[in-house]
């Protein structure tokens, strides 16, 4: 096959394939990344780039292994960055904040099980300062800028992990979503963003934003990509005291089944913010589930749009102070002021107002806990809309807030989730939906996430280059030997 060094797509199937076929070789494929991220027009992706020498001497050692030793990594010469809240042994942490920086001995669980598992780390990515934040702008390293449009946003927290992977410079990374921050950057740069299960995916060696709800998300090309790295990383580890053991009994599909339901939030609650292109794609994307076999059932959205208010406008936001209360005392010039403000927001709050809203948060999880007898799936904009730097700027918190609509109440309600791609408006900034459904249903909503991301969108990310011929069977079953995805158990 051939491919090109500059702009060949990084998608898994493709550089498995060149690895396999013996054209493409980890160091050669580092040379190329490196040119790649030189040219690349898109600013503030990096907070730290690993020393060349180092990728390279990574690159060296998995190309001296054994056809054999090959085979046994699911993720040879695969590569990849994490988002700056990640601890790499050695190398710094920031968090987004320079003057917090500090430098782990040993590196998060999550990235330690991605070096076992053969692949590449590139660099870490530029966040929302203490990933606190939507929008992909509160950092002092600078604001990531979408990669379609400079003028707007690229979301966040995970803003430089989003755009790496839209970018073609990686074929994955790791962000972290506790109120969408792996989500809302996939909808906006043409990409799919796995909120796995809290707990699935250790959270040791990750800087925490609200421990409780935090959990480690996968950005990639494919939904076969994001799940793939999902079966090299999660797993119980007794370091995290949130992590948790998958139950045996979990629905396993690996391509669409022969029916699912689908919610969709009642137009009472249905807000896209006035941006009329969004509501006709979510519309588009509506009428595709259908004709992939779905039925569409409106449920109350009130109970997930109450929940959603609990995140910011309750007591979790004392977590966030809770994790830098000291740094905050000590040096709070340090903090771009919008972090400052949404933190110190904490401490308003009484160990009163924290159990009456846990009191709230059990109602809510008791009503929403009915619908999965009446949906498989729940359907959402990812986001109502998107903004551009400068409208962010006039309007930090609202407009933030705005962003979080469709997916502050996930995490809360210990759900699971796949945002992907959706189509384009006609200015040419993509817009993304997300499918949800109750914790540990991640392989069984991949089947439809997959085959709505094939329909509804026919490049991946901001490369151009189209889903990778034989990845999948329309429903996100592989085609090839290299089978990411289950069949059914």
């Amino acid at each position: 096959m051939s491919w090109d060094p500059i702009s060949g797509s990084l998608d898994l199937l493709t550089l498995q394939a060149l690895y396999r076929s013996g054209q493409l070789q980890p160091p050669d494929l580092v040379a190329a990344i490196d040119e790649r991220i030189e040219r690349c027009l898109s600013d503030n992706i990096w907070i730290y780039r690993l020393p060349q020498a180092e990728v390279v001497a990574q690159a060296r050692r998995l190309a001296a292994l054994s056809p054999a030793e090959r085979t046994a990594l699911p993720l040879y010469g695969i590569p990849y960055a994490v988002k700056d809240n990640l601890d790499l042994a050695g190398h710094p942490t920031t968090v987004g904040c320079p003057a917090f920086s500090y430098t782990p001995i040993e590196s998060a669980t999550v990235v330690r099980k991605l070096a076992e598992a053969g692949a590449l780390l590139i660099g870490k990515t530029n966040l929302d300062q203490f990933a606190t934040g939507l929008v992909g702008t509160r950092s002092p390293y600078g604001p990531c800028r979408n990669p379609f449009d400079p003028a707007f946003i690229a979301g966040g927290s995970s803003s430089g992990s989003a755009v790496a992977v839209a970018a073609g410079l990686v074929s994955f990374a790791l962000g972290t979503d506790t109120a969408g921050s792996g989500r809302v950057p996939a909808g906006f740069n043409n990409i799919v963003g796995l909120k796995p299960s809290r707990g699935l995916l250790s959270t040791y060696g990750v800087f925490p934003a609200c421990r409780s709800l935090d959990c480690v998300s996968i950005l990639a090309l494919t939904c076969e990509d994001a799940l793939a790295v999902f079966e090299a990383t999660h797993g119980p580890d007794p370091t995290d005291p949130f992590s948790r053991i998958e139950p045996a009994t979990v629905k396993k599909y690996g391509s669409k089944p022969d029916f699912f339901r689908f919610g969709l939030p009642d137009p009472a609650h249905l807000n896209f913010f006035g941006n009329k292109q969004y509501a006709t794609l979510f519309q588009a994307a509506v009428d595709q589930l259908v004709a992939l076999g779905g039925e569409k059932v409106e449920i109350d959205f009130a109970p997930l749009a109450e929940t959603a208010r609990l995140l910011y406008g309750g007591p979790w936001v004392v977590e966030r102070l809770a994790a830098v209360r000291n740094f905050l005392n000590e040096q709070p010039e340090a903090l771009l002021p919008v972090t400052r403000q949404v933190i110190e927001g904490g401490r308003r709050f009484s160990a009163v107002d924290v159990y009456e809203s846990y009191y709230r948060l059990r109602a809510y999880r008791q009503q929403v806990a009915l619908l999965w007898h009446e949906i498989d799936v729940l359907l959402v904009p990812t986001t109502g809309t998107i903004y551009t730097l400068a409208q962010v700027e006039a309007e930090p918190l609202a407009l933030n807030t705005n962003l979080g609509y469709y997916t502050n109440f996930v995490n809360l309600l210990d759900l699971c989730a796949w945002a992907v791609p959706n189509g384009f408006q006609p200015n040419g900034l993509p817009m993304g939906v997300s499918l949800i459904g109750p914790a540990f249903q991640e392989r069984y909503l991949a089947g439809i996430a997959a085959a709505l991301h094939r329909q509804r969108s026919q490049t991946l990310g901001a490369t151009r280059q189209p889903h990778p011929a034989g990845s999948g069977n329309g429903y996100g079953q592989p085609s090839t030997p290299d089978k990411t995805m289950l069949t059914q158990t």
